[in-house]
């Protein structure tokens, strides 16, 4: 028999597995945000020729999606490939596009062990990957630091497994629960570095949300501005039913520089739009929630995924927020509370820090001077 029809048995993962898969989960957050309809994932090929293990070759999603980690590292690696060991974040793909799947590369290649992560719920991989590997002779050792690989790419995984995108919402909230003052444009709540935080969470997503009521409050404009890192801007997106949003907004004036979407309903004013699309704004057709009248979210998310959007950062008011929440579509959710006090006239946040210990997962908790971070987690069952 041929080692074709003799698939070599999953090895146990060794103290180096997991060292050098977290050095490869580390290298992937390189290019989150960055690799379009793809996941940012990361590849190291490492061989021991007796004097211990090096690394030989190494890759990460190119920026843009192609090409991936896998061959990036191969190519790095060249002949010392051969007989050497590839830890790869993700299952190696197994569909046939323009280049053949990574997994049949690895098997030209003439690696003899892969340790993968997580798996690949896309329907053209899940599984299959590792099929190819192991008919190849290779011998494979899966899910080794699985968790952990799949943080970096959470939204890619929700959006193949519950077609959406992955949905963060974040606030920050006053010291009594409040998110600013109803016509009163936007409040300070946070210090500096709670706000390059915000900005860094941007640069990871592929779309930022508001609804029309903060897009003409507070005329944002949705951008990282860290230093260097403009462009990591994500996509915009404003939930405008009735089409408010006019052309004078940051949001519409600077379209053509960064891509802008509204969602509204057919109904809107055709005039409106038009005016609007000739400043570069584009437009998605929702269908109305006939309890609300707002847009219908989970249509809108479907159609979103649709289009390859894998991670949305909702930073829209108390209306828009409560509509994530009520939906029950919030996956990640971020609490920034800062020292000031609003009082009466403030706007009260949909969701406080202890509702949200009750019903999300807490994972990370920081302090950025006055400020105090919160990081919340859907709980799973």
């Amino acid at each position: 028999m041929s080692g074709l029809e003799r698939p070599i048995p999953d090895a146990q993962a060794t103290t180096d597995d997991r060292r050098f898969m977290a050095a490869a989960i580390r290298y992937a957050q390189r290019h989150v945000g960055r690799t379009a309809t793809n996941p940012s994932v990361a590849t190291l090929i490492v061989r021991n020729d007796g004097a211990g293990p090096r690394i030989v070759g190494r890759g990460v999603t190119a920026v843009g999606g192609r090409p991936h980690a896998e061959t990036v590292a191969l190519a790095e690696a060249g002949e010392l490939a051969r007989g050497a060991t590839a830890y790869v974040t993700l299952e190696p793909c197994a569909h046939h596009g323009r280049t053949p799947p990574c997994a049949e590369a690895l098997v030209v290649a003439g690696i003899a062990r892969v340790v993968s992560a997580a798996g690949d719920p896309d329907p053209r991989v899940d599984g299959r990957g590792h099929a190819i590997l192991r008919a190849g002779g290779l011998a494979v050792t899966p899910r080794v630091m699985a968790a952990e690989a799949a943080a970096p790419i959470s939204g890619y995984l929700t959006r193949h497994r519950d077609n959406r995108p992955e949905i963060l919402l974040k606030m920050a909230v006053s010291t009594d629960g409040k998110i600013g003052i109803r016509g009163g444009g936007q409040v300070k709540i946070t210090g500096q570095v709670a706000d390059a935080q915000t900005h860094l969470e941007r640069a990871r997503h592929d779309m930022i949300l508001v609804g029309a009521g903060t897009a003409q409050e507070d005329d944002p404009r949705l951008d990282c501005r860290l230093p260097g890192m403009a462009d990591r801007s994500p996509n915009r997106i404003v939930l405008d039913p009735r089409l408010r949003t006019r052309p004078e907004q940051t949001l519409a004036r600077t379209a053509a520089d960064t891509p802008t979407l509204i969602a509204t309903l057919s109904s809107a004013d055709p005039a409106s739009r038009a005016e609007l699309a000739r400043q570069g704004v584009q437009f998605i057709a929702c269908e109305a929630d006939p309890a609300t009248g707002r847009i219908a979210l989970p249509e809108l998310l479907e159609d979103l995924a649709a289009t390859g959007i894998s991670s949305v950062l909702v930073e829209g008011g108390a209306e828009t927020g409560a509509s994530f929440l009520d939906g029950d579509l919030v996956d990640r959710l971020i609490l920034v509370q800062g020292p000031v006090e609003i009082g009466e006239t403030g706007v009260s946040a949909p969701i406080d820090v202890a509702t949200a210990r009750q019903r999300f997962r807490l994972v990370r908790e920081y302090r950025f001077g006055e400020d105090h971070w919160f990081e919340f987690e859907r709980r799973t069952a």
